[in-house]
Order: structure tokens, then C-alpha cells, then sequence
């Protein structure tokens, strides 16, 4: 790693920063020494109080106002989205998710999703067809993923009977009087 430099005898090199660090706080304190021996001869200052603080910050912000820093903001008189009053540790991670639009980050939770949403998906199509293909795409996602190792939760969503799948399809079909 790091080794510090030895002159000819062998003895340790003091570090040029650490010198100019040493030098630097040497300056400082003997600057502070002189600046208490002239305060002893004058009247002590009083610290700057909290008082002082927020009165500044008043002004500041009072300031802004007036030169109007603060017109036209997106959600004036609006409530702050995702302020819900109580504290949510994951309120990071979900706004993300929200802001990003995340879902089925694994293949075995967006294949269970897409399954349960097969039928409104079969239903939206106008050919049998259609139907067959859509069904083999989602079964083929299923074999697929079954053999990717890519950890997380185990497949265990099934594959569709395709022909069972369009005879279904044709059933909701003549429920809701599509021919």
C-alpha cells in the first residue's frame, strides 16, 4: 500500500502534506492566540443565537417571495403527492417503482400475472387464430422460463391446453353474444 519515505540512514520522511497540514493548524493556533489576548482587552461577543438564525431565514425566504422565486411552482395548493402521515420505511423503493414503472421484475411473478390476466387477453382478440397463437407464446414463456436458473421464487404457473383455451374463447364468445 501506501509506504512512507526513508532517507539514506533509514530514518522515516515526515509526509509533505502531512507537513503542510501541521504547518496550516500551527498557523491557526497561534492566530487564535493572538485574536484571545486582543479579545481580553475588549468586550466579549455574544454567539450568534438561534433566534438570529431563523430571523435571517425569515428574511431570505421573504426575500425570494418578493423577487418571486416561488410563483408558478407545479404543485401550488396542492397536498405533496406520497406524504400519507405516517412513516413508511419502503417509501423509497416504492416510489421508484411507481416513477419507473417496474413490474414482473422476475419471470416466475409476471408469469403468474400474465396468467391470471390470459383470459382478458384471449378475450380481446377476433380470431381463433389469434387465439392459438397468443396461447402458444404465453406457453412457450412458461417452458422458457422453467429452464433459465436465474434464482429467485420457482415456476410453477402451468402451461395451457391450447385447444381447451380456444374452446373456452369460443364459449365467453357466444355468453356475451359475439358470434
Amino acid at each position: 500500500m501506501f509506504r512512507r519515505r526513508r532517507d539514506d540512514q533509514g530514518e522515516p520522511q515526515p509526509d509533505p502534506a502531512r507537513r503542510a497540514a501541521q504547518y496550516q493548524v500551527d498557523r491557526e493556533i497561534a492566530a487564535e492566540d493572538a485574536a484571545s489576548d486582543d479579545d481580553e482587552r475588549s468586550a466579549p461577543q455574544p454567539r450568534q443565537r438561534m433566534d438570529d438564525r431563523a430571523l435571517w431565514v425569515d428574511t431570505v425566504v421573504d426575500q425570494a417571495i418578493r423577487r418571486g422565486e416561488f410563483d408558478d411552482l407545479p404543485l401550488q395548493g396542492k397536498p405533496i403527492p406520497g406524504l400519507r402521515g405516517t412513516h413508511d420505511p419502503d417509501w423509497w423503493l416504492k416510489n421508484l417503482v411507481e416513477r419507473e414503472q417496474i413490474t414482473g421484475v422476475l419471470p416466475a411473478a409476471q408469469l403468474r400475472h400474465d396468467d391470471a390476466s390470459l383470459d382478458e387477453t384471449l378475450d380481446r382478440e377476433h380470431t381463433e387464430a389469434g387465439v392459438r397463437e397468443v396461447v402458444e407464446q404465453f406457453n412457450a414463456r412458461v417452458v422458457d422460463a422453467r429452464r433459465q436458473l436465474l434464482g429467485g421464487p420457482p415456476v410453477v404457473t402451468p402451461t395451457r391446453d391450447v385447444d381447451r383455451e380456444v374452446q373456452r374463447w369460443r364459449e365467453r364468445r357466444r355468453a356475451r353474444g359475439i358470434r
